[in-house]
């Protein structure tokens, strides 16, 4: 079965930190486009980073605060977030494109989705 389950949300302070965890199933994530996306009340989703065989991308939003890595062996894709603002509140989820490679933060391109987790960022 694939699937595709977050972890790892909760609520900080301004400055504080969280780590985002994906595990995947029924697929291999290292051949697979791997996408981080998050949805803020009253907003759109939109695309936070991805990773596949063709490399890493994360969005301006983003870019110089949080890293996303794969482990490989445990079949995970973590969101680190070192330093969070309120901004970056809101619902992420973890998806999944089998067997391919990353083309864009297009939602539709994405075929699996995880449930979502709770990020809250408090000033």
């Amino acid at each position: 079965q694939v699937q595709v389950v977050e972890s790892g949300g909760g609520s900080v302070q301004t400055g504080g930190s969280l780590t985002l965890s994906c595990t995947a199933s029924g697929f291999t994530i290292s051949r697979a486009c791997m996408g981080w996306f998050r949805q803020a009340p009253g907003k759109e989703r939109e695309g936070v980073a991805r990773v596949s065989e063709a490399g890493v991308y994360l969005a301006d939003s983003v870019k110089a605060r949080f890293t996303i890595s794969r482990d490989n062996a445990k079949n995970t894709f973590d969101l680190r977030m070192p330093v969070l603002k309120p901004e970056d509140s809101g619902f992420y989820y973890c998806a999944a494109r089998v067997g391919a490679v990353c083309d864009g933060f297009r939602i539709s391109t994405y075929e699996y989705w995880g449930q979502g987790t709770q990020v809250i960022v408090s000033s």
